[in-house]
């Protein structure tokens, strides 16, 4: 057995479908209700990596979204503002000289976003280069192609490699979860993740057909704490992929709480990625539509 199918028996992936859906409905069943309150809306929104991820992005949109996040600060002072921007690498300048707000990291996409095709070696030079720009963060994909072939090596050497480009900033590894058959696999593929050097996983890049599922997020969670009790470590999570509602966030935040536990529920260990679930938030926050975002 080679290292990667060690790490992985180290492991219980062996979840059946039907029973995930039955625990995350009985998970939901018994708390989703609890967590519908203006204080966890609060708190979602200070988790969110608010997104422009867009064919149509250039200087002048990129500008008008950092402008937005500028003036949150100021028109809703009581309300903490979001966890991170994410964008496209070659944006990252841009965001650097614009954003004032100095809790808010500046994440980028990098390595071939959004399908990972593409030399290994690019890979890492665009990391490097959105890091050298500014970047506190990087968001790469996993190829999907190579773990669904069975070629852990090089997708679990790819992530290893741009995690030592990355040094000390955070990596998002994003596992296209609604490409992958079953959540066994998806825990498979969050195990050599977190065994590769993620600081989190994350769902998907809602550039396909299936984004996040509450499935696909709680087997992650296993797989995080599990991985956690073995390594003495704490690793996050990220959820993108069309979660557009308050409600659809706070379903992702219950299982989260309800199998990784408190200490997760911090910006530092839970994220969501969206563009238009901040106003939905802020909607629930204020108690009436707004649309400051978007």
């Amino acid at each position: 057995m080679d290292k990667y199918n060690e790490a992985i028996a180290k492991f219980d992936t062996a979840i059946e479908d039907g029973q995930v859906r039955y625990n995350v409905e009985k998970i939901l069943g018994e708390h989703y209700a609890e967590n519908c309150t203006g204080e966890v809306y609060r708190f979602i929104l200070s988790c969110l990596d608010l997104t422009s991820l867009e064919t149509t992005d250039n200087d002048a949109t990129i500008t008008a979204f950092i402008s937005k996040v500028n003036e949150f600060e100021n028109t809703y002072p009581e309300i903490n503002p979001v966890a991170a921007v994410c964008v496209y690498p070659n944006f990252v300048t841009t965001v650097r000289g614009m954003l004032d707000v100095s809790s808010v990291k500046i994440a980028s996409v990098a390595g071939g976003f959004p399908s990972a095709q593409t030399y290994s070696e690019l890979k890492t030079v665009e990391a490097g280069l959105a890091l050298h720009d500014g970047a506190d963060e990087i968001d790469m994909v996993m190829n999907v192609g190579n773990f669904l072939g069975g070629n852990y090596q090089e997708m679990c050497d790819e992530i290893s490699e741009m995690k030592e480009t990355c040094h000390d900033a955070k990596l998002k590894v994003i596992l296209e979860t609604g490409l992958l058959p079953s959540t066994s696999e998806v825990m498979k593929a969050s195990v050599l993740a977190l065994y590769s050097g993620a600081d989190f996983i994350k769902t998907s890049t809602g550039k396909t057909g299936t984004g996040a599922t509450p499935e696909a997020v709680y087997a992650m969670a296993l797989a995080v704490r599990e991985y956690s009790r073995l390594n003495g470590v704490r690793v996050g999570i990220k959820v993108a992929g069309g979660v557009r509602t308050a409600s659809e966030a706070v379903k992702y935040y219950t299982i989260i709480k309800e199998v990784l536990g408190q200490e997760w529920l911090t910006p530092d260990l839970f994220r969501i990625g969206a563009s238009s679930l901040a106003d939905s938030l802020l909607s629930e926050i204020t108690g009436k539509e707004t649309r400051f975002f978007g």
